[in-house]
């Protein structure tokens, strides 16, 4: 509509960025933005306020997420950069992430990331799937769709700060359910 109309102003749509809990389908962390954001910036974001949360106990379930051995960030070639390999490997945590089929190793990437372009080209790529568990990545797109379903697909809020309310209100409704 805005493009059509002209409008200023006007929102699109909303990107909802959320980390996911694999074995609980709760969603652990949320992030609300408008559409210009790139997703693989969210990353640090999300991964953040997961570990902040789990430090704090945080947790809403009966395994917080310090007594988790081994984290896997999972996520798309969206979120395949330098930027993100690195600081996951800052924070000590296995990056699930698809790279970009145009990926190379080269020296300036991050020493992780060439080894993810390595197991994911030259090596199996089903064998680096089954052994990231990339397919739970899966779980974060079922609990964004089963919100939809269950709340709708739009917002009825008309200020931003508001839409990012309403959307925070359905997360914790979905993570309500989830537990009964």
């Amino acid at each position: 509509m805005s493009d059509k109309w002209h409008k200023q102003n006007k929102r699109d749509y909303l990107k909802i960025h959320v980390a996911v809990n694999i074995k609980t389908q709760e969603i652990l962390a949320l992030d609300v933005t408008d559409e210009k954001v790139h997703d693989g910036r969210m990353l640090k974001k999300l991964v953040n306020h997961v570990l902040d949360s789990s430090s704090s106990g945080g947790s809403n379930n009966n395994q917080p997420l310090n007594r988790i051995r081994r984290i896997t960030a999972s996520a798309d070639g969206a979120y395949d950069s330098n930027t993100n390999f690195r600081y996951l490997e800052e924070k000590g945590i296995m990056p699930g992430i698809k790279i970009r089929k145009n990926s190379i190793v080269s020296p300036k990437n991050n020493r992780l990331r060439n080894k993810e372009v390595i197991q994911q080209t030259k090596e199996d790529l089903q064998k680096w799937k089954k052994k990231r568990k990339y397919g739970h990545r899966w779980i974060a797109e079922t609990a964004i769709s089963t919100i939809k379903r269950t709340f709708g697909e739009y917002v009825s809020a008309t200020k931003f700060n508001n839409m990012i309310k309403e959307m925070m209100i359905k997360v914790s409704l979905y993570n309500l359910f989830r537990r009964i």
